[in-house]
């Protein structure tokens, strides 16, 4: 792949930028994922990121609740939702400050109302590369629900809540293949070697079953149906089938 991949098609609730290198003076806030820092030795993707002030991120929030029930919005207002985007996780599942640089996010001032909100300070994330293959993804997706981010890293895919980024989940295959956004049914799924996983809104959805011995395809979305192949070694053939969105159900 030529470069970094930045992939904004849900509505999100903050402010991205993947970095060429790790800044020399470190945010007060700087997360390294996943929890074994040692992995970090064989580099990692750098994104700054920022959740989007209450009032903007619940904005956001309305449009994929919108977009969700199939009401229309029309570009203005998807614009002014996400205002100040740079161009560019449920449960953690495992999570180590970097140097100790960790301090508290933003918080409400005490006694204050809603109009006195401290805006969210960003953070600094240092996802930790998977594979140094090309062929693998590298760059940041947006996710069903607007305060998640997710980062890829050579293959290596992290779910980080943009408000909280000690909560991520990292998605199991090692490496992720692809990442596709499929809108209509709220899913962001990763591609491994066998299988699709898919992540919601509320976390993951679903993971398929077994779908090939080595390397898997996707090659349509429509109808709440996802159609794609996959190679049998039996027969050293590439094979189609086809997923209900909804459930992850194989339909044949």
């Amino acid at each position: 792949m030529s470069g970094p991949i930045v992939d904004l098609s849900f509505p999100h609730a903050w402010q991205a930028e993947i970095l060429p290198r790790r800044p020399a003076i470190l945010p007060v806030q700087h997360y390294v994922y996943p929890r074994e820092v040692e992995e970090i030795e064989r580099g990692a993707l750098e994104v700054l990121v920022r959740a989007d002030e209450p009032e903007r991120a619940h904005g956001c929030a309305d449009l994929a609740e919108r977009h969700e029930s199939g009401r229309d919005f029309s570009r203005a207002e998807s614009a002014e939702a996400n205002l100040g985007a740079f161009a560019p996780a449920r449960e953690s599942t495992g999570f180590r400050p970097y140097g100790n640089k960790v301090k508290d996010q933003g918080a409400l001032v005490p006694e204050a109302n809603a109009e006195s909100l401290i805006l969210p300070q960003p953070f600094l994330a240092s996802c930790a590369v998977g594979f140094l293959d090309p062929i693998v993804p590298t760059g940041i997706w947006s996710c069903p629900n607007p305060r998640e981010i997710c980062t890829v890293s050579g293959g290596y895919a992290y779910l980080i809540d943009s408000t909280a980024p000690e909560r991520f989940s990292m998605v199991p295959f090692r490496p992720v293949l692809d990442v596709c956004a499929a809108v209509d049914a709220g899913l962001l799924l990763f591609v491994g070697h066998h299988s699709i996983l898919a992540w919601g809104k509320e976390g993951q959805a679903w993971q398929s079953e077994k779908l090939s011995d080595e390397g898997v395809t996707i090659t349509g979305i429509e109808s709440g149906m996802l159609r794609g192949i996959g190679w049998k070694m039996m027969t050293d053939k590439e094979a189609p089938f086809a997923i209900d969105l909804q459930t992850g159900m194989r339909l044949k």
